[in-house]
């Protein structure tokens, strides 16, 4: 295997691990650290210094739309966007940093996908907070954090935007799956 190929799914790999610890501090406590978004920015320039090694066209590499440009651009917009959310206080700060290293990560042609994942998985979201929790589990921790969302009606939205980019960073692994059946 070609070392920057390697080192990509290092990377990836990390980043996977790294979006779904903000998303758990973010459940439990309602803050992304920044110290995670810094490490999922950071892992996303390494991830382009090794595309960049490992690629024979550097001008795509760098300035198509499905390269890093595109990366950075997609990144920038969102992050923007989850400036204006913060702005007007449908955000928390965290969630408006995270959109960063999500637009990093999902790039420019990611951004349709990520976006209607992340309304379907907020639809979803919104209507199992009405549904009752059952009274056997009611009493675990998990449940009882459920019950703290529902009743202070403030959603840890960074859960859904990790869920969300995850199932759109998998989406083409599972494209690939289905063609092959």
């Amino acid at each position: 295997m070609n070392p920057m190929i390697g080192m990509i799914v290092v990377v990836n790999s990390l980043s996977v691990l790294l979006f779904l610890y903000a998303a758990w501090t973010d459940f439990r406590t309602w803050k992304i650290p920044n110290a995670v978004v810094l490490a999922l920015v950071t892992l996303y320039a390494v991830r382009a210094v090794a595309v960049m090694l490992g690629s024979e066209d550097l001008g795509a590499a760098l300035f198509a739309s499905s390269g890093i440009g595109g990366d950075v651009g997609a990144g920038l917009l969102m992050f923007m966007l989850g400036v204006v959310l913060w702005a007007f206080r449908l955000f928390g700060a965290g969630d408006a940093k995270l959109f960063l290293p999500i637009g990093l990560f999902v790039g420019w042609h990611g951004m349709l996908p990520f976006s209607f994942l992340l309304l379907v998985l907020g639809i979803v979201t919104l209507l199992v907070l009405r549904l009752p929790v059952p009274l056997r589990v009611a009493h675990l921790a998990f449940f009882m954090r459920i019950e703290e969302i529902r009743a202070s009606r403030k959603i840890p939205y960074g859960v859904l935007m990790v869920f969300a980019v995850l199932l759109t960073l998998a989406l083409p692994m599972i494209q690939q799956q289905l063609q092959l059946r």
